[in-house]
């Protein structure tokens, strides 16, 4: 199988992982006073995959910048592993959500966050973050984005996600 990816702002692509589009709200956690933001709070429930996020603007455009001041948002989407991406068989390979945040982001996938690996840190960085390995047909997923314009005592600029992508490859060792 050789590698093949989906543009998640694409309608036509979205409808191959049955996904209705991207959710965004702003604010730590959306919908709370001050969006949320308080000293010492422990953590944001809008990383859970569960977390209603009905109330939330639909279909999104994720390159829309957003910004006053010190500025949180949080960026959803769900989707379902596909049987096949472009005519080719993804199970078995393995399957990564790819991004680029302005300013600073952080990937939660079904809620959980890989410290050492999938924080997406600094300005324009990309990532890739693995979320299959091996694909499972069928598997549904959450991935939450919560974005942060910088530097945190003066921002500036505006937040924003520059591209989100699933990519499909082989299992390592596989034929292609």
């Amino acid at each position: 199988m050789p590698r093949v990816s989906l543009d998640l702002e694409l309608p036509a692509d979205l409808a191959v992982v049955n996904s209705d589009g991207w959710r965004f709200a702003p604010g730590m956690v959306p919908g709370q006073p001050n969006q949320g933001l308080v000293a010492e709070m422990g953590d944001s429930p809008a990383r859970l995959a569960d977390y209603d996020d009905s109330s939330w603007e639909k279909n999104a455009d994720i390159q829309e910048r957003h910004s006053v001041g010190f500025t949180f948002a949080w960026y959803r989407v769900k989707f379902t592993i596909p049987e096949e991406v472009k005519g080719e068989n993804v199970a078995g390979g393995r399957v990564w959500f790819e991004t680029n945040v302005d300013n600073y982001g952080e990937v939660f996938v079904d809620g959980h966050i890989d410290r050492d690996k999938w924080v997406v840190t600094g300005n324009n960085t990309p990532k890739r973050i693995l979320i299959e390995d091996p694909a499972v047909p069928g598997t549904s997923h959450t991935v939450a984005v919560l974005v942060a314009n910088a530097p945190l005592g003066a921002p500036v600029g505006s937040i924003f996600m520059r591209y989100a992508t699933l990519a499909f490859e082989p299992a390592p060792g596989s034929r292609t």
